[in-house]
C-alpha cells in the first residue's frame, strides 16, 4: 500500500529511543541493525485509518530516527521494517505488517487473533518460509504519543526495609472483580486497587506490599481466543512500557499512577511481576506484532545452525536475547520507567533463569544481572527472581548474587509435606523455618532472601491444598493435562467441597497450620491473595487461561474466623524482631548473654532425634541472631511448637527470662482464643496444631 505524503522528517537524534515528545514535535527513534529502512506510519483518531507513512531519514549506528514538527500526544502511529525475509538467516522482515513501537507508553485497541498479524502465508507448504503480503494494520493495536510523565517523588516511597516486608501477591482485575459495593465501573481495574475498602483490608492485614501478576500489555494467544479463553494471568507482554488497557478504570493510565500513590500513602509497596524472558510473538508460527518484524535476528535467541527456529528455555516458543546491548537497553530501560515514572517499588521476574543465561548457561556474574546491580536506580528496588526455567540446568534456587530474593518454592512443597505428615519431612522444616540457610546463607546473603510461600497464583490455592488430592484442569480446555502433577495436597478424607463437618474442622485446621507457618519462619512471607479468607479455584491448579469465577475471590464467601486469626499471626510476627532477622540463625552464642541464637527441643523434652524419619514435631526457642551486633538486640525471644503428629502431647517450655513470664499468644487449635499467661512451664500442644509463645511481665 503506497501512502502520498506531502510531509518529510527532520532528522532528529538517536535518542532517546521511542517516540518523544518535546512540546513542539517528536523525536522518533527506532533500533534496527539489520532492517534497511523503518517507516513511521500515522492514523486517524478513531485508529482505523492510516494516514500517513513517513520515512525515518537518518541511521546513527543501529538507530533510524527523524523528527517530526507538530506531532503531539494522542496521536497513533505504528511502524513498518523493511529488509530481508529470511527464515533461515533469522530475518522476517515484512512491511505489510504494522508494528508496535517497543517504548511505546500507551497502545490504542487490542490485537486481533487471526492470519493478519502472520507474517507468512500459513496456506503455504512450509508456511514460515513463505512471505505474506496482507496488510495487518486493522488487526493491529495503535500506538499513543504521549507527554513525558513527571517522576514519582522520592519521598512518597514507603522504602519497607526487607526484613520488614510482607508479600501479597495479587491479580489486578481478580482481587477487586467481585468486591462487594465497589461501583460496577471500577470492578477489577487498577482503580480499584486504589479504593479506600481495599486498602483498608490490605493495612488491617498486615502486608506491607502488593506484588501484581503482570501488567505490562499483552496479547491472548490465538488457541486460547478460539477456545473462548484468554490469557488471563498475562504471562505474553508486547508492550514493556504499556500498563495493560483492559485493567484501565475510569481514570485510564492515571489511574495506575494514581493506585501506587494511594498505595503508597497507606505505606504499602508495589511489586510488579515481569516477564522479560520472552514475547506475545511465540515461535516461527507466531504472530508478527513488534520485535520479530523489527529485527528477529536481534531482539531473539535463535538456534544456532538452524536461525529458522528459536531457542525456547521458557517454553514459550521463544527467549528474548538480553545478551545484545540494545535488548538489554531496552529491559533496564523499561524497569527504569516503572521506577521512575510510575513509581513502582521492585520487580520480580518470572523465569529469572533464562535472563542469566550467557553462552555457556547461567551465569550468576552475567552481564544481566550485573547491569542491575550497578544501575544506580535499580540497585535500590526490591529484586525477586523466580529461579528456574525449562531449559537444561535451569532450577537455580539460592545462586542468584545479592541484593536479590528468590521464590522459595522448596519451603511451599517442605511445609505442605510436613502439614500432610510425610516421611522425613520434620528435618526439611526444620531447615525451612530458618530461612533454607543451607541453600542461601552465603556470598552475605541475608534471611531475608528466601521468598516464604505455601501458595502462588501458580498451583493450587491455600483452600485448595488442603480439598483436593488431584488437580481439576477440565475447563482449560487441554483435558487436565496442564498444570503440576505433584502438589503435595491432602483433601482430608474427600476430594473436594464436602459438608462432612470433621473433614471441615481438619481442613480449617490445616490451612492455619500452613500459613502461621509462613510468618513464623525467617526469610520473606508471601501471600496469594483470597487465601486469607479460603478463596477456592475448584481444584484447578492452572487457572492462567481462567478470566472468571474460577480465578475471582469470592468475597461474599469469606472465611472471617480464619481472616481473624491470620491477623494476629501477621501480628505477632510485627511484634517479634527475633521472627524477621536479617542475619541467619545457627546455634551459635550470643555475646550479650551467652544464650543460643536457636535452640531445638523435643516436644515431649529433650533433645530431638533427627534422625528418626517419622519425627512429627519440635519446638525452637528463638533469639536475635549471635552474628548480629550487640546493640541490635532487644531481648526478645519465643519459643514455637510445632505438633505434626495426630496426638496431642504435653511439652515443657525452658526458664522465661528472668522477671518474664510464659504467655500462649498464638493457637491454631483455637483460633479465636485470646493471649493467656502460662501458669505452669509444662503445657498441651494439642495433635496438628502449632502453638507459639511470648514473654509477658510477671504480675
Amino acid at each position: 500500500m503506497k501512502l502520498k505524503t506531502t510531509r518529510h522528517l527532520l532528522a532528529g537524534a538517536p535518542g532517546p529511543l521511542g517516540v518523544t515528545w518535546d512540546g513542539a514535535g517528536a523525536n522518533i527513534a527506532v533500533f534496527s541493525e539489520n532492517a534497511t529502512r523503518i517507516e513511521l506510519c500515522l492514523f486517524s483518531d478513531d485508529g482505523q485509518r492510516e494516514t500517513e507513512r513517513l520515512l525515518l531519514p537518518e541511521k546513527t549506528g543501529p538507530v533510524w530516527h527523524g523528527y517530526l514538527p507538530g506531532m503531539s500526544p494522542g496521536t497513533l502511529y505504528g511502524l513498518r521494517a523493511h529488509g530481508p525475509y529470511a527464515p533461515e538467516r533469522g530475518h522476517r522482515f515484512n512491511p505489510n505488517k504494522l508494528l508496535l513501537d517497543p517504548y511505546a507508553r500507551a497502545l490504542s485497541g487490542r490485537v486481533s487473533a487471526g492470519d493478519a498479524t502472520l507474517g507468512y502465508d500459513p496456506e503455504a507448504a512450509e508456511a514460515d518460509l513463505s512471505l505474506s503480503t496482507a496488510d495487518s494494520a486493522a488487526a493491529m493495536a495503535k500506538c499513543v504519543v504521549t507527554a513525558p510523565a513527571a517522576p514519582v517523588p522520592p519521598e512518597e516511597r514507603p522504602n519497607t526495609p526487607w526484613a520488614e516486608t510482607i508479600i501479597y501477591e495479587a491479580h489486578p482485575k481478580g482481587l477487586t472483580q467481585l468486591w462487594p459495593g465497589l461501583p460496577e465501573e471500577l470492578r477489577g481495574s487498577y482503580d480499584a486497587l486504589a479504593s479506600a475498602a481495599v486498602i483498608e483490608h490490605l493495612t488491617a492485614l498486615g502486608v506491607t506490599a502488593v506484588e501484581l501478576l503482570p501488567v505490562h500489555a499483552l496479547v491472548d494467544d490465538r488457541w486460547l481466543v478460539e477456545k473462548g479463553l484468554g490469557n488471563y494471568w498475562g504471562y505474553n507482554s508486547i508492550g514493556f512500557f504499556t500498563p495493560e488497557p483492559r485493567y484501565f478504570g475510569p481514570a485510564g493510565l492515571d489511574g495506575f499512577r494514581e493506585m501506587v500513590r494511594r498505595l503508597h500513602a497507606a505505606g504499602i509497596e508495589v511489586i510488579l511481576d515481569v516477564v522479560y524472558n520472552h514475547t506475545a510473538e511465540g515461535d516461527q508460527n507466531g504472530p508478527t506484532l513488534s520485535f520479530r518484524g523489527l529485527d528477529n535476528a536481534a531482539y531473539y535467541r535463535l538456534q544456532q545452525g538452524q536461525k529458522r527456529f528459536y531457542v525456547n528455555e521458557t517454553g514459550c516458543g521463544n527467549t528474548l536475547n538480553v545478551a545484545h546491548p540494545y535488548v538489554l537497553r531496552l529491559v533496564l530501560d523499561s524497569l527504569r520507567w516503572w521506577v521512575e515514572a510510575m513509581g513502582v517499588d521492585g520487580f520480580r521476574f518470572d523465569l529469572a533463569t533464562t535472563l542469566a543465561r550467557e553462552a555457556h548457561g547461567f551465569d550468576a556474574a552475567g552481564g544481566f544481572l550485573d547491569a542491575l546491580r550497578q544501575d544506580p536506580v535499580l540497585s535500590q528496588v526490591k529484586l525477586i527472581a523466580e529461579p528456574w526455567d525449562v531449559g537444561p540446568g535451569g532450577y537455580r534456587l539460592g545462586e542468584f548474587p545479592p541484593p536479590f530474593a528468590e521464590w522459595n518454592d522448596a519451603f511451599r512443597d517442605g511445609v505442605r509435606k510436613f502439614w500432610r505428615g510425610d516421611a522425613h519431612a520434620a528435618q526439611d522444616m526444620a531447615e525451612r523455618l530458618l530461612g533454607s540457610a543451607g541453600t542461601f546463607d552465603r556470598n552475605g546473603r541475608r534471611s531475608w532472601s528466601s521468598v516464604n510461600f505455601v501458595a502462588c497464583h501458580d498451583g493450587f490455592t491455600l483452600a485448595d491444598v488442603t480439598a483436593y488430592n488431584e488437580k481439576h484442569n477440565e475447563a482449560n480446555g487441554e483435558e487436565n493435562r496442564d498444570g503440576h502433577q505433584e502438589n503435595y495436597s491432602d483433601n482430608c478424607g474427600e476430594e473436594g467441597e464436602t459438608q462432612d463437618t470433621d473433614i471441615r474442622l481438619r481442613r480449617e485446621q490445616r490451612r492455619r497450620n500452613l500459613l502461621t507457618t509462613v510468618f513464623l519462619a525467617q526469610g520473606t512471607p508471601m501471600l496469594l491473595a483470597g487465601d486469607e479468607i479460603g478463596a477456592s479455584q475448584q481444584g484447578n491448579n492452572n487457572a492462567y487461561c481462567q478470566d472468571n469465577a474460577i480465578s475471582w475471590i469470592d468475597w461474599s464467601a469469606a472465611d472471617h474466623v480464619f481472616l481473624g486469626f491470620l491477623r494476629k499471626a501477621i501480628a505477632f510476627r510485627k511484634a517479634h524482631p527475633c521472627l524477621r532477622q536479617s542475619w541467619f540463625l545457627h546455634g551459635g552464642k550470643r555475646q550479650q548473654d551467652g544464650q543460643q541464637d536457636v535452640k531445638w527441643l523435643g516436644l515431649h523434652g529433650g533433645q530431638v532425634n533427627w534422625r528418626d524419619p517419622g519425627l512429627k514435631g519440635f519446638c525452637l526457642v528463638l533469639r536475635e541472631s549471635a552474628e548480629a551486633p550487640a546493640y541490635a538486640t532487644d531481648g526478645d525471644v519465643v519459643v514455637l511448637a510445632f505438633n505434626g503428629s495426630d496426638k496431642a502431647v504435653t511439652t515443657r517450655l525452658p526458664a522465661p527470662p528472668e522477671g518474664r513470664v510464659w504467655v500462649r499468644a498464638l493457637d491454631t487449635a483455637k483460633p479465636e482464643a485470646q493471649k493467656a499467661v502460662c501458669r505452669d512451664r509444662a503445657q498441651d500442644i494439642p495433635a496438628a496444631t502449632i502453638v507459639a509463645f511470648e514473654t509477658g511481665e510477671l504480675l
